[in-house]
């Protein structure tokens, strides 16, 4: 899902970023063709300023999301069985994240997108900041994990060392239950306040894409354009691979599912995320494929929202990984084994941080921030990214559906949840709403 539905019409919203990046673009070969310094320092000026409202959302964003996100987990039911399904669903998005985020690096380093000449302008201009940003040791990372005290990590805007005291509060929230809840509350209104602030500041993208496209072309021509190119490939290769490769195996030999069944039942949940974009819009067809699927419908009504919002091998584990390959790439940022371990701790416990926001904003900026990539170059990525993101978008959503209606089946599967007469059956029963049955677990 995505802050720019706040549009009436997102299809307005893209065709305006998209203006923006044409503009942008142009002033940019102008500013570079004439020398005019003053446009390349306006347009860098005009980018600066929404990268700086976006910045400020980061750090509480990230520690309020992932509050709320662990103590969200309480809501999965009642009882013993509840408590075993749930683990074993997030177990199972774990896992698929695992794999998923393994082949986004695979393909970023295959297809390595925004290397090339971009890269190396960008390592002339940006050899200080590129050294900085380039080493990394499991000691730094512990040492950077751990913040001198709260204060600090929020005041210097440290990410992982608030992402770590994110995760510290909200599990010791969680294990408070009621006595924690006024915290839990306030913690659900700032994460709301904050939506709501990063909602009136995506309204701007379309200003701060034409600035910060407009300096990048300035500074370093339309090489730019090809790198586009080269990460929008990437993206759907990526999640090609997770949707028709790693899915079909895990429903073959671990859900028992025939792979082409579960295409043929889940396809238009799959194609309405496709065209809508949205996981959270597709969630009534998500739900009912599983229960097509023969996957017990009181499992599927807590099963598919909670993946709805946290279950995201599209934008949470594919993309951040080729998005930060390709944002190293063109600040001239060599990549060490330890940031790429980064990456893939992110996608895997950072999943909770996507829940109910910008996923792929959040997971690509979660992920940036704990690898050391500088502000400034994840500005420009971002930048770049927003002017194409529309067409990721589709198919990183798509991905994001099919997985949250095959984790439930293969959890259904091996905790005897999944009827195959349903499964076997070519129509669909009727919605729960129809007929006016609650859902119940077995």
């Amino acid at each position: 899902m995505s802050f720019v539905r706040t549009y009436s019409k997102p299809g307005v919203f893209a065709g305006a970023v998209l203006g923006a990046l044409v503009v942008g673009a142009v002033l940019g070969i102008v500013a570079r063709t004439t020398g005019a310094s003053w446009l390349t320092t306006t347009l860098d000026q005009i980018g600066t300023v929404f990268t700086t409202l976006l910045q400020i959302a980061v750090i509480p964003l990230v520690f309020t999301a992932i509050v709320v996100g662990i103590n969200s987990l309480r809501n999965l039911g009642g009882g013993k069985t509840a408590a075993r399904l749930g683990g074993k669903t997030v177990l199972w998005f774990a896992t698929t994240s695992f794999i998923a985020v393994l082949i986004g690096i695979a393909i970023g380093k295959i297809v390595n997108p925004g290397s090339g000449g971009v890269a190396a302008e960008a390592t002339a201009r940006n050899t200080q900041r590129a050294a900085e940003a380039t080493g990394g040791s499991w000691t730094a990372f512990i040492e950077g994990l751990l913040p001198q005290n709260f204060v600090a990590a929020f005041a210097e805007g440290e990410t992982l060392q608030v992402l770590f005291l994110a995760i510290l509060f909200g599990a010791a929230a969680y294990s408070l239950g009621d006595r924690a809840k006024p915290f839990v509350d306030l913690a659900e209104s700032l994460f709301e306040i904050v939506q709501r602030y990063l909602g009136w500041i995506v309204r701007l993208a379309p200003i701060g894409v034409l600035g910060l496209i407009g300096a990048a072309v300035a500074q370093y021509g339309d090489a730019l354009f090809g790198a586009l190119a080269w990460l929008t490939g990437a993206v759907w290769i990526g999640s090609a691979l997770v949707l028709f490769v790693v899915y079909p195996i895990l429903l073959k030999f671990v859900a028992k599912i025939s792979p082409a069944r579960f295409f043929g039942k889940a396809w238009t949940a799959i194609q309405f995320a496709f065209v809508s974009q949205s996981s959270a819009a597709t969630l009534p067809l998500t739900r009912q494929s599983a229960v097509n699927l023969g996957v017990n419908p009181g499992y599927a009504a807590f099963a598919t929202p909670l993946a709805s919002a946290t279950k995201m091998d599209g934008c949470a584990a594919v993309f951040p990984a080729i998005g930060a390959i390709f944002i190293a790439n063109i600040s001239g940022v060599t990549l060490s084994i330890w940031q790429y371990v980064g990456i893939v701790f992110v996608a895997i416990f950072g999943a909770l941080a996507t829940a109910g926001t910008t996923g792929w904003l959040t997971a690509l900026t979660l992920t940036t921030g704990l690898i050391g990539l500088a502000p400034q170059q994840v500005a420009l990525g971002l930048a770049l990214i927003y002017s194409v993101n529309p067409i990721m978008d589709m198919a990183r959503t798509a991905t994001n559906v099919a997985g949250q209606i095959v984790v439930p089946a293969i959890v259904a599967r091996g905790e005897g949840l999944l009827d195959d007469d349903v499964l076997r059956t070519p129509s669909a029963p009727p919605l729960l709403s129809d007929t006016g049955a609650k859902p119940q677990l077995a």
